[in-house]
């Protein structure tokens, strides 16, 4: 994120969502583009894709992040 924070949240179809957020579609992210896609895991199972979600934005979530992608990713920008 432009803000240096990350926005977590899972979705069905990447493509269109990352659409959704670059033309400021999404209330959470409207004010702090430009974003960079940082990080995606794939899930086939929908119960577990949300508990996924959930602890990717508890602490312990936050600091697994950091260790996988480091502090200044470069990703890629959209």
């Amino acid at each position: 994120m432009n803000d240096g924070n990350y926005y977590i949240g899972y979705t069905s179809d990447l493509k269109a969502r990352l659409q959704e957020h670059k033309k400021g579609k999404v209330k959470s992210t409207k004010l702090r583009r430009p974003l960079r896609l940082v990080y995606y895991e794939v899930s086939f199972n929908l119960d577990l894709a949300l508990k996924r979600e959930k602890y990717l934005k508890s602490t312990y979530g936050h600091r697994y992040l950091r260790n996988r992608i480091g502090e200044e990713p470069e990703g890629i920008s959209f």
